[in-house]
């Protein structure tokens, strides 16, 4: 399959460049080929991206400059079968052969392929543009009432074919002379029903059409919606957008260019058999709210034997009740006694459906018999099965795999407690691949994890006292208790972690949400310490040459991991057995050091929130922008309690419960990203800021290794591969460098090449630091603004593949400015293919 797809990419290319030269090939002597639209507005050109939206042709799609779905249309032929068939009968022996040879059938195979290969050109390329005088004169009008409708009545609009120099190539001017532009001048509102006046009045500074203002077009069309969605959500049930009459005097213009307008609001207009009735708008409100409670086609004629009145609303149900009336009002927002909005019936949807214990609601108003103003609201609703099975398959990255495949099952158990909870248990097994520093022979997939989980969601908090006064219900509120645990085999010390967490979620607005983890507690237990030397071969090859050059062993023997000598010589050294210098004794105090941190059992018991602010309005919004922030402290409630209860010190005098030493730091990240559209193509810059630092006190003098951060990979930056970058101007001596402050700037172009295919370019730069630690390396450590000369910079390109559910990423990175290198020789040293790291991906990195 790989060798099919690189063969057609090869093809396409070579293709491409020999028609680089006949961009003209489908272009009659008559015809011209549109190469440029220019936008001439009062004598300067424009790029007013509405303005030129309005154009009816536009040239062809260009990569770089370069035409190439032009010329991968312009690869194919006319008419192929023609062609093939004119190519068997030029030899009059060719047909009988190829026939007696492979048969007819596997001939007229070799016909099809031929003919859909020439339709898949077809189909990816783009046919050239041609000008069309109808089009241009259409573009051409449809330019003058744009600026019209910007209230340049006045504005004349004139086109001119511009030929090339190049043959059957030409551009076309559009010459837009706006004049002066008309004003609203005495603007009348009349409105004929009272209700209406009086909600109007009360919020007319916001109107959108005001006395002085430019005269435009959308400005009244904007104006008809947000009345009615003003007037939907004041009691208005039954209002209608046609009711709305904006009038402006265009007939009536002046010199000045001031324009008279008339909005004019008229009553409700309703057919009663061939009469058009009209009344007056009039403002309804809720007498009663009726909740059915197990709404299915089964049960659509049964009789309901249970009911109960709760908080004023009545709860149906055909059996005995299975929820907890709360549970159900909760969810709703229509109350009885309010007027009638929009706003609450939207928001009733979004929370019952938020409950995941019923299917999409079916909510309905209707008149109360006694009354043409009050409305009896019907919500039904149907009861999703109590279990549901689920099976999943997901692409994941850590702390230590590089690519890993996750398979989960789930059983999922609704309405557990009566009040809408919902109890997950899922197991889940994980293949993953990293490379094995301590093999240079090791397997693709040499990592392996199984793990359970138990959750249970609520849908409100769940907490000692009432908290609806500071995050009310239509804020989502939610709560999660999860318990969970995982054995992990890998290419390192192998571990078994116990996770446990308190998670409290609310959406205060569409674009703004927030998580507090009220408490979170991991246990990382390391399996398989002694294979610590065999995982992480630099902190071997640098306690093997200390041994080496100090005489501990022959200078062609080595420490031997198996039998212990590695141990042994660290702790005749630390112990004085053995004389050696003072830098070979720092040296064999900093692999020390590292060997404890990364194999000591970490106990993290941690608080955290996370704020997150996407104005991102749907999914085809490529302008929007992105902020996250977290704030997370550990140890601080640990240390309370070993305060008063006098925990035991290990020999570094720090506190341990339990006989593991727990982590205290506080941590905090900022991330900004920022998307733009930059054409009418749709190709979009993307950009990214990250800034990451946790600081150790009290009673940790560093960070947890799964709490630390790491430089490159396919998501950071990817000229370097994963845990390569950094720290500082460490030239990346370790095998998993990490640190605990880390500065990330990332920006991408991204563009469209052919059919699903997409392309980008991109820029990543950062790194990571020690700091406030007790690492004592001064190339590694952040030493204020001269440290930020030790940023690295990777840039590349990248192909990416749309399969609409997601994306598949290939990247080639290149280092560009590399900090392991002294300054003034740090450009372009290692910028080419034999050195560049190359990047497999799922979706985009930011």
């Amino acid at each position: 399959m790989k060798s099919y797809l690189a063969k057609i990419s090869l093809f396409i290319i070579i293709v491409a460049f020999i028609g680089s030269c006949n961009s003209i090939k489908r272009v009659k002597e008559s015809e011209q080929l549109l190469i440029n639209n220019n936008l001439i507005v009062d004598g300067e050109k424009s790029n007013d991206p509405d303005a030129l939206s309005q154009m009816y042709q536009k040239p062809n799609s260009r990569i770089l400059g370069y035409p190439l779905r032009l010329n991968i249309y312009n690869a194919a032929g006319v008419d192929p079968d023609s062609v093939f068939t004119a190519w068997l009968d030029r030899d009059p022996t060719r047909r009988e052969r190829l026939y007696r040879r492979y048969s007819e059938k596997q001939v007229e195979e070799m016909r099809s392929y031929k003919v859909g290969f020439n339709n898949w050109l077809k189909k990816i390329g783009e046919a050239p543009v041609i000008i069309d005088e109808k089009k241009t004169k259409k573009t051409t009008n449809r330019l003058k009432v744009y600026y019209q409708n910007k209230g340049y009545f006045n504005a004349k609009a004139r086109y001119e074919v511009i030929s090339s120099e190049q043959k059957k190539r030409a551009s076309i001017d559009y010459t837009i002379v706006k004049g002066n532009p008309y004003f609203i001048d005495s603007l009348q509102v009349v409105i004929k029903s009272p209700d209406l006046d009086s909600i109007y009045n009360l919020h007319k500074d916001k109107s959108l059409v005001k006395q002085g203002k430019q005269y435009n077009t959308a400005d009244f069309y904007n104006e008809r919606e947000r009345l009615t969605v003003l007037f939907r959500n004041s009691g208005i049930y039954n209002f209608q957008l046609n009711s709305i009459k904006p009038t402006v005097g265009i007939d009536s213009i002046t010199p000045d260019y001031k324009l008279p307008t008339l909005i004019k609001i008229n009553n409700l207009q309703e057919r009663k058999q061939d009469t058009i009735v009209e009344k007056p708008y009039k403002v309804h409100r809720i007498k009663k709210v009726n909740i059915y409670t197990d709404n299915t086609f089964a049960n659509s004629r049964s009789e309901y034997i249970d009911s109960v009145t709760y908080n004023e609303y009545t709860i149906y149900s055909n059996e005995k009740l299975r929820f907890r009336p709360k549970a159900i009002t909760d969810a709703i927002f229509v109350h009885p006694g309010d007027v009638y909005r929009d706003n609450d019936r939207t928001l009733t949807y979004k929370h019952i459906s938020n409950l995941r214990t019923f299917k999409y609601p079916n909510i309905q108003y209707k008149y109360d018999t006694d009354s043409l103003t009050d409305l009896v609201t019907d919500i039904y609703l149907s009861p999703l099965k109590k279990f549901s099975l689920g099976f999943d398959i997901d692409v994941t990255h850590s702390n230590i795999q590089d690519y890993g495949f996750s398979f989960s099952t789930s059983l999922l158990s609704r309405n557990v407690f009566r009040g809408a909870e919902t109890l997950e248990i899922s197991a889940r097994g994980t293949l993953g691949a990293s490379k094995d520093l301590a093999d240079s022979e090791d397997q693709f997939f040499n990592i392996s994890e199984i793990g359970a989980d138990i959750r249970l969601n609520f849908p409100r908090f769940f907490f000692p006292f009432n908290t609806d006064k500071i995050i009310p219900k239509y804020m989502l509120p939610t709560t999660v208790l999860s318990l969970g645990t995982s054995v992990q085999q890998n290419i390192g010390l192998d571990r078994q972690t116990f996770t446990g967490l308190i998670r409290y979620n609310w959406t205060p607005s569409k674009k703004n949400t927030f998580n507090l983890e009220l408490f979170n507690v991991q246990f990382i237990r390391n399996l398989n310490t002694s294979n610590y030397f065999n995982v992480y071969t630099s902190s071997y090859d640098r306690l093997n040459e200390v041994a080496q050059n100090s005489n501990y062993i022959a200078d062609d023997a080595s420490l031997d991991i198996a039998l212990g000598e590695t141990d042994q010589f660290i702790e005749d050294v630390v112990n004085n057995a053995f004389s050696v210098t003072a830098d070979q004794l720092s040296t064999v105090l900093s692999v020390e050091q590292r060997q404890f941190r990364l194999t000591q059992d970490n106990l993290i018991a941690s608080s955290k929130i996370n704020f997150l602010h996407n104005n991102k309005e749907n999914i085809s919004d490529n302008t929007f922008f992105q902020f996250r922030t977290e704030l997370e402290f550990a140890g601080n409630f640990l240390s309370a309690i070993a305060n008063v209860t006098k925990l035991d010190k290990n020999a570094r005098g720090k506190y341990e419960l339990f006989g593991v030493q727990y982590s205290q730091y506080i941590k905090t990240e900022f991330d900004y990203i920022k998307h733009w559209e930059i054409s009418a193509k749709q190709d979009v810059l993307a950009f990214r800021s990250f800034f990451g630092i946790a600081i150790p006190y009290g009673n940790s003098d560093n960070i947890p290794f799964a709490r630390s951060y790491f430089g490159g990979g396919s998501n950071d930056n990817r000229a370097w591969s994963a845990y390569q970058l950094g720290p500082g101007r460490s030239a990346s001596l370790l095998d998993f460098n990490e640190a605990n402050l880390k500065l990330a700037f990332n920006v991408e172009y991204r563009f469209d090449l052919v059919g699903s295919f997409k392309g980008a370019f991109f820029a990543d730069a950062g790194n990571i630091w020690n700091v406030f630690d007790d690492i004592g390396d001064k190339d590694r450590e952040f030493n204020g603004f001269s440290s930020l000369q030790d940023i690295a910079l990777g840039t590349g390109f990248g192909i990416r593949y749309d399969f609409s559910f997601f994306v598949l990423r290939f990247d080639t990175g290149f280092k560009t400015y590399d900090p392991a290198y002294p300054i003034g020789n740090r450009w372009f040293n290692d910028y080419n293919f034999g050195n560049a790291v190359y990047n497999i991906g799922i979706n985009y990195p930011f």
